[in-house]
């Protein structure tokens, strides 16, 4: 496992050859109960955040950032939703890019 945090206490990221687990503060204030922690799971590709966020939308989840790059995170592509019981979760990826 590594750590890579190139954004200060905000963000970590840890995996073996790519990011697995992200560990992030809320980027909006202090933490309520439902807006402490993000879930993250890692997506085989783009398309497969897309599905993961349109299944999760289907099934009574709440959208919080439509599926696309991320501009703060080179690489990344991620779709974020609150499931039903308003937990926040993400699927991503990274991606080859220049």
């Amino acid at each position: 496992m590594y750590g890579i945090c190139p954004f200060g206490d905000s963000i970590t990221l840890h995996g073996k050859d790519q990011p697995t687990l992200l560990v992030l503060r809320p980027g909006n204030g202090e933490a309520p109960s439902s807006d402490g922690v993000t879930v993250g799971f890692a997506a085989s590709s783009p398309a497969e955040a897309d599905v993961f966020h349109a299944v999760g939308l289907g099934a009574g989840g709440r959208d919080e950032g439509a599926a696309g790059p991320r501009a703060h995170l080179p690489r990344a592509y991620a779709a974020y939703l609150r499931d039903p019981a308003g937990n926040k979760v993400c699927a991503y990826a990274f991606v080859d890019g220049n």
